[in-house]
C-alpha cells in the first residue's frame, strides 16, 4: 500500500524552508532544492508562495513565533529582560536569522504581535511613544548584534589563554601597555569568557528606568 503525501500547503513549504536555511543557511535556500525536499517541481510552490523572498519573510516570522512572550503583569524590567534572554535563545537556534531580520522590513503576524507586546508593556509603565520607540529598538539592535558576535565569534573561551599566549609577543608594554596587562591577565586564565546576554541587557534597562523617570 502505498503511503499518502500529505498535501502542500503554505505552512508545509515555510517548516521545509526553515529546516533548509538551519541546515544550511539562506543562501542554500532555492526554489528548487525546496521543491525537491517537498518532492514536487518548483513551480508547484508558486501556488503557496509567490517567490524567494516572500519563503524568507515567512521563515523569519516563524522563528518570532518561537519567542515567548512573559507576562506583562510582572512588571516592565522583568518582561523586557525575560522577552530579550527568549529572543536570544530562538535567534541561537536559527543562525541564519539575526542578519536577516537586521536587513529587512518584517511584518509578519509573530513579529507584529511581538513589537506589539513590547510597545504595550513600556507604553503601560508610562514612557512616552519616542521613549518606548527607542527602547525597543535599543534592545533588539543589542539582542541581534549580541547574538550576531556569540554565533561568530571565533575564539571559545576555553582558548582564550592559548590565543592570548601567541600574540602576547605583538604588545611591547611601551606601545600598548593596557592591552599587554590585559593579555597577561588572559594568559594566567583569569578571563572567565564573555558574559551572557543579560549583562548588557540590564545596562540597557537600568539606563532606560532612569530616562522613564
Amino acid at each position: 500500500m502505498t503511503a499518502t503525501r500529505s498535501p502542500l500547503s503554505r505552512e508545509r513549504v515555510l517548516n521545509a524552508a526553515l529546516s533548509l536555511a538551519d541546515e544550511g543557511g539562506t543562501d542554500a535556500l532555492t526554489m528548487r532544492r525546496l521543491g525537491q525536499e517537498l518532492g514536487v517541481e518548483a513551480m508547484s510552490l508558486y501556488r503557496h508562495v509567490a517567490n524567494k523572498d516572500a519563503v524568507l519573510a515567512g521563515i523569519v516570522d516563524l522563528v518570532i513565533a518561537e519567542i515567548t512572550l512573559p507576562p506583562a503583569t510582572e512588571g516592565w524590567k522583568p518582561a523586557m529582560r525575560a522577552r530579550g534572554v527568549a529572543a536570544h535563545e530562538a535567534l541561537l537556534r536559527h543562525p541564519w536569522a539575526p542578519a536577516l531580520l537586521m536587513s529587512r522590513t518584517n511584518t509578519g503576524p509573530a513579529m507584529l504581535r511581538y513589537i506589539d507586546f513590547t510597545l504595550g508593556v513600556l507604553r503601560s509603565a508610562g514612557f512616552s511613544w519616542q521613549l518606548a520607540d527607542y527602547a525597543w529598538n535599543t534592545m533588539d539592535s543589542y539582542i541581534y548584534g549580541f547574538t550576531l558576535r556569540k554565533l561568530n565569534f571565533p575564539i571559545a573561551p576555553a582558548d582564550y589563554a592559548d590565543v592570548a599566549s601567541a600574540h602576547v609577543h605583538m604588545l611591547p608594554t611601551d606601545q600598548f601597555p593596557y592591552m599587554a596587562e590585559m593579555t597577561r591577565y588572559v594568559m594566567a586564565g583569569n578571563h572567565p569568557g564573555d558574559p551572557d546576554l543579560t549583562f548588557g541587557l540590564d545596562l540597557i534597562l537600568d539606563g532606560l528606568e532612569r530616562l522613564a523617570a
